[in-house]
């Protein structure tokens, strides 16, 4: 009886794996052969498990979680994704979807935060990248997969859900966390200052490059000259391709932007500019931090290799890989990282990361306001006039707002204003006699 049911568990398992072609529908690859002793030993297993397991579980909740293990035991980012999770994939590929607006992944068994999105629960609550989520509900999720944890966080809008977080430098403590319908904005825009532009990608979804070359037109309608664009990518954890290939399509008119390449000839490619550029010339920052991951970092790498930019922050998260979702049937699928991106010199993004041309770490800027017993030669009594017809300032109004804004420290955004004075210092040493608006010809001419 053992035997025959071992005959019946190979065919079984033979079967299922050889029954779906690697490329989904319409897409067949050669069948490799298959390992006998270890198909052997798997059948084992599973005739154990199906007979001296502690409740009786039936066959197709073991196979999907073999195949569950087969791709988490993989990496990080390889998922076997059925019902619900194969709907959230499509949802936040789409831009709308129940839940907190997290990115999260996998480190040392345990589930990492790449970053929260803009403006969602999350962000709001306090969420930081690389955070450890370490329980959900009083759940622990040590094993877990990301799919798995991102699933759970998910539900009905108004409802609570409780994360309970490690991070660095602090003992582990709870947030609750009310679920929103998360939809996200993907491009915002503002004037910095007359002639110096603010762009925040918060996420790379299917219409992110057209809503970036909208939000470009705007900018250049709405002022006489654009002096300088800050290109915000922190904590953006990003998305779809094709997306940050148009996005740096903006700003470059030729040459390469990114490349792939894996084990399968199908999977390298390569994602050129084209000549309908729109800010080819304007200086250009980019900013980045660890939680800038993927296609942010496509971006990133790209301008940064065309010396077309220059990038400012911390290292960035370094996710290079490339992953592909092969439909098993119409409610089943794998994410499966198929192959690497490589920037425009052919460095491997995957576990490095782009590292910035200027390192800005995260901080805040306090504003001094000027002293109450600090005077200059207009206090002086007995002064000269100014020979231009100036009168100067009320000094007994300067002191009155003195002591108003001792009181009123302003913070603002470190390396936001690092990237303007950049901006700044570029256009105040550009020949006058120049043409156009100025750009970064090379990178290590900064």
């Amino acid at each position: 009886m053992t035997i025959f049911r071992r005959r019946v568990s190979i065919t079984l398992v033979l079967c299922v794996l050889t029954a779906a072609p690697l490329f989904g529908h319409g897409q067949q690859s050669e069948l490799l052969p298959l390992p006998l002793d270890e198909v052997r030993m798997f059948t084992e297993a599973l005739d154990r498990i199906r007979m001296a397991y502690v409740e009786e579980i039936d066959d197709k909740t073991l196979l999907e979680n073999a195949i569950k293990g087969m791709l988490s035991g993989l990496d990080p980012h390889s998922a076997y994704m059925a019902g619900k999770e194969y709907d959230s994939l499509q949802e936040t590929t789409s831009g709308e979807f129940g839940g907190l607006g997290i990115e999260v992944g996998r480190e040392n068994g345990y589930i990492k935060v790449i970053s929260p999105i803009d403006d969602t629960p999350a962000d709001r609550a306090g969420i930081e990248a690389g955070d450890l989520i370490i329980q959900i509900d009083s759940k622990p999720l040590r094993e877990l997969t990301p799919e798995e944890a991102a699933n759970m966080m998910r539900g009905e809008p108004g409802t609570t859900v409780t994360v309970t977080i490690a991070r660095e430098g602090t003992e582990p403590f709870e947030l609750m966390v009310v679920r929103e319908v998360i939809a996200i904005t993907s491009v915002r825009s503002r004037l910095l200052e007359p002639g110096y532009a603010y762009l925040r990608i918060a996420q790379f979804r299917l219409n992110t490059g057209e809503e970036l070359e909208d939000e470009l037109r705007e900018l250049y309608e709405a002022q006489d000259e654009l002096k300088g664009i800050v290109l915000d990518l922190r904590n953006n954890p990003g998305g779809v391709l094709q997306a940050s290939v148009r996005v740096v399509d903006a700003f470059i008119e030729e040459g390469s932007i990114v490349s792939t390449k894996g084990r399968l000839e199908e999977n390298d490619m390569t994602f050129s500019a084209n000549m309908e550029t729109i800010a080819p010339d304007v200086p250009l920052i980019v900013l980045i931090n660890n939680g800038s991951a993927s296609a942010s970092e496509i971006v990133a790498g790209a301008l940064q290799d065309h010396g077309r930019a220059v990038v400012m922050g911390t290292q960035s998260f370094g996710k290079g890989s490339v992953q592909t979702v092969l439909p098993l049937d119409d409610a089943r699928a794998i994410k499966l990282t198929t192959s690497l991106y490589y920037t425009p010199s052919g460095r491997s993004i995957q576990a490095q990361g782009i590292t910035p041309d200027i390192t800005v770490d995260d901080a805040f800027v306090t504003r001094r306001s000027r002293s109450i017993s600090q005077y200059n030669e207009a206090d002086l009594p007995g002064r000269l006039a100014n020979g231009n017809g100036e009168e100067p300032g009320d000094r007994e109004a300067e002191i009155a707002d003195a002591l108003i804004s001792s009181e009123r420290v302003l913070f603002t955004d470190y390396p936001l204003n690092e990237a303007l004075n950049v901006l700044k210092g570029v256009n105040a040493f550009k020949p006058t006699a120049r043409g156009t608006t100025g750009s970064f010809g090379q990178r290590d001419s900064m």
